[in-house]
């Protein structure tokens, strides 16, 4: 069989070219390209056409998350996997959201890095033991805090609230959203605070998960 093709996606060169150099010592796999920002995974994946892409979250020139949707848009049998120092829930739900098949964190062993990506080449979820607890663990929280009715009224939301509810359900930082609509970092953290307690959930991630409940994105 032809080996599986990569494309590395890091901003740091140093960890790319260790990670290539693990890779590479794999009898089939092959890297076939890297790139150290979101926009450029995205051009040279539609270039290279990889059957596997290790996503890092976190770049300067391009989000990963927001990168790994693009990619999956074009190529949706090209397997992204993503590689990342965040433990976290929120970004780790983005990610299999946006299609990726999997959530790695940076400290992982090689030879545990490549049985789960293997796995995921063929459809299985390359997720560790550990992050599969936390999102178990998620689950189980959400199915308390979510809405039963699709159709609750959302009324109650300003139309300013609803557009930065909105921007938080696609990821968007308190920083982003305030440049987005020109206000100032309070007034997002005032409207986040009106947004929470008017729709009873207990942080932004339970208010992101119901705007995409809703709709709004």
């Amino acid at each position: 069989m032809d080996p599986v093709r990569v494309l590395l996606v890091d901003d740091h060169a140093l960890f790319r070219e260790g990670l290539a150099s693990i890779i590479t010592g794999q009898p089939d796999m092959v890297i076939v390209g890297q790139a150290d920002d979101g926009l450029e995974a995205l051009v040279k994946a539609q270039e290279l056409k990889p059957d596997l892409i290790l996503m890092d979250i976190t770049m300067p020139g391009g989000n990963g998350l927001e990168a790994t949707r693009k990619v999956k848009a074009a190529l949706p049998d090209t397997v992204v996997v993503v590689l990342t120092v965040h433990n976290d829930e929120e970004k780790l739900f983005e990610a299999i959201k946006n299609g990726a098949q999997g959530y790695l964190l940076k400290n992982i062993r090689s030879e545990t890095m490549l049985e789960l990506i293997r796995g995921a080449l063929r459809g299985e979820a390359a997720i560790t033991p550990v992050l599969a607890g936390q999102m178990l663990e998620e689950f189980r929280r959400l199915s308390h805090n979510l809405p039963t009715d699709k159709g609750e009224p959302i009324e109650t939301l300003t139309f300013r609230e609803q557009e930065v509810l909105a921007q938080v359900a696609t990821g968007a930082s308190d920083k982003e959203i305030a440049e987005q609509f020109n206000i100032s970092l309070h007034t997002v953290k005032s409207h986040m605070r009106n947004i929470l307690a008017k729709l009873h959930v207990n942080s932004r991630y339970d208010a992101a998960r119901y705007a995409r409940y809703k709709g709004l994105v």
